[in-house]
């Protein structure tokens, strides 16, 4: 299925229904009073997460979204039936946003959880209900209220325990296919990741986390650049975050010079996400600037710990599985 991480939609709640203007006419009643009913109230429009749905496609096909009307009274005081309401099914992870005003209406983080963000016109009164001491026949009737119209945007935002970080092709798919079950489009050119891809990795018998191979983090993605803020929103929801370098194209006189430049443009998209936990693996161990490249590193960051791992051969992958494991546990502590 296509992954679609934002949709713009307009969506309305229903009119309430007209109330009544009647009398009863019985044969034996000849004085029977009026009995206009009230109208019945329009239907909701209710934004619901759902842990079935990973994707807002169908948003891209369907943008109008509108509730039931209520129905008018009738006579016998009989009220309206109420129009029925709408439900719009998206991931959990999904932010509504009012579009015409940027404000985040709704953050619906957690599966099952939901809000009505456009409620429905009350329905109005029949005559029954203005009688007094002075008119006891009155003509009288109200109109339904009018709905709610709003413009939104819907923006999913992954719900993933720790985020692979790193320019493009420096093997981020490749070591989430090793770790997990997911199986993400893998070459050797930049931007083959273009959309999230979650994996569940198991620690033990008894822990597991879900890990995010995101699309490639380019310099300029702070302010838009390549798949800018479409990667960076994801790693906000993330507990903790993975730097992976490539050895081949480190240079060994400034080895953290990639680290520098990814944690600059994380930075300057929301200074939060230097608070999360994290830590350092370079992979591709199997070629011959893999030691060359750690031994760099550990030259020039003697007090940051950094792991090792080659995807290929499977060195170090169990180190790394459970040292991502113990960073997340400590995200979730905090």
């Amino acid at each position: 299925m296509k992954f679609v991480d934002s949709a713009k939609i307009q969506v309305s709640s229903g009119h309430g229904g007209a109330g009544c203007v009647s009398f009863r006419r019985e044969k034996y009643v000849p004085k029977g009073g009026p009995d206009g009913g009230d109208g019945g109230r329009g239907g909701d429009v209710i934004i619901q997460a759902i842990s079935q749905k990973d994707t807002l496609l169908r948003f891209h096909f369907n943008q109008h979204f509108k509730a039931g009307n209520g129905e008018p009274g009738r006579g016998k005081r009989q009220t309206g039936a109420g129009g029925a309401d709408i439900v719009l099914k998206v991931p959990p992870g999904t932010l509504v946003i009012d579009a015409d005003t940027g404000e985040t209406i709704r953050d619906l983080k957690e599966r099952g959880q939901s809000f009505t963000v456009c409620e429905g016109g009350r329905g109005g009164q029949g005559n029954a209900r203005f009688v007094s001491s002075t008119n006891r026949s009155p003509r009288l009737s109200q109109p339904g209220e009018a709905g709610v119209e709003k413009r939104l945007i819907l923006e999913l935002a992954l719900l993933a325990d720790a985020g692979l970080v790193g320019y493009p092709n420096v093997g981020k798919s490749t070591l989430i296919s090793k770790l997990s079950a997911a199986k993400p489009k893998i070459a050797d050119y930049p931007f083959t990741t273009l959309v999230p891809n979650l994996g569940v990795v198991a620690a033990g018998e008894d822990h597991s986390f879900v890990i995010a191979d995101l699309p490639g983090l380019i310099d300029g993605a702070s302010n838009g650049a390549g798949l800018g803020h479409r990667f960076l929103k994801h790693l906000s929801r993330c507990e903790a975050l993975v730097h992976v370098l490539d050895p081949t194209r480190m240079d060994f006189e400034r080895p953290d010079k990639d680290l520098v430049a990814i944690k600059k443009e994380l930075k300057a998209y929301d200074p939060v996400l230097m608070k999360k936990p994290s830590l350092v693996a370079i992979g591709k161990m199997d070629l011959p600037e893999g030691p060359q490249a750690l031994a760099a590193f550990k030259k020039a960051k003697p007090r940051t710990r950094v792991l090792a791992f080659s995807s290929f051969t499977s060195e170090g992958l169990e180190e790394l599985r459970w040292a991502i494991w113990k960073i997340v546990a400590s995200g979730k502590a905090s």
